[in-house]
């Protein structure tokens, strides 16, 4: 698989892991409002960017792609993950 579909599809899981840790997060604080998810999914963006540079950096021809690939996929997964977790969790 080429680099930046790899990296693509990463961010688009890593959405829907991060928008559950944003769930066990309110479970176990509850209380905490959408501006603290959302710092939580900005985090795990940006420790996987850090990531992603460190291991592709030399693979892919423009590096500041690394950033953007799969920006869109990431936050879309994150809402809609989001959206149906606590959906989930609330008809418990």
């Amino acid at each position: 698989m080429k680099p930046m579909k790899l990296i693509y599809w990463s961010r688009a899981s890593l959405g829907i892991g991060a928008a559950f840790l944003c769930l066990l997060l309110n479970i176990f604080s509850p209380g905490l409002s959408i501006f603290s998810s959302l710092s939580v999914a900005l985090i795990v963006y940006m420790v996987a960017y850090y990531i992603f540079k460190w291991k592709f950096i030399a693979l892919v021809e423009k590096p500041s792609k690394i950033a953007t690939t799969g920006i869109g996929a990431y936050f879309i997964t994150w809402i809609v993950g989001l959206g149906l977790f606590y959906t989930l969790w609330a008809s418990l």
